[in-house]
């Protein structure tokens, strides 16, 4: 039988990752179209509501991503041989700008996905 390495416990790495991922992917899908979508002068009038569905669809895996590095924070804080390195801390941190990120980017999106005032739930979901 072979000798094996333990692999290292790696929780602090996997949550800086996934943050990272997560940040990457709001700047650079999400981010952009709720730009545009803001400037209503970017964007044909007949182009509006094809951006605003692409929008929700990128929201939706927005908050797959979210709950991944939800869970790898999850799993550092049930980590107690990391809970006070260096690198643990760094990866809170991130963590935590990136949450605020989740945040700003929330209410962007809410507030450009909501339906027109007057609109009901029915109409909505006939459209």
């Amino acid at each position: 039988m072979a000798d094996t390495v333990p692999a290292p416990d790696t929780t602090d790495i996997c949550l800086l990752l996934r943050a990272h991922a997560e940040q990457s992917w709001l700047l650079s899908r999400v981010l952009p179209l709720v730009r545009a979508l803001e400037r209503p002068a970017s964007l044909e009038p007949e182009d509006h509501g094809t951006a605003v569905a692409y929008l929700e669809v990128l929201w939706l895996e927005a908050g797959l991503r979210a709950t991944g590095t939800d869970a790898a924070a999850e799993a550092l804080a049930q980590d107690v041989a990391h809970r006070g390195s260096v690198l643990a801390g760094r990866a809170r941190r991130y963590l935590a700008a990136v949450r605020r990120l989740r945040t700003d980017v929330d209410r962007r999106v809410r507030r450009l996905t909501r339906p027109a005032p007057g609109v009901t739930a029915q109409e909505t979901a006939g459209s």
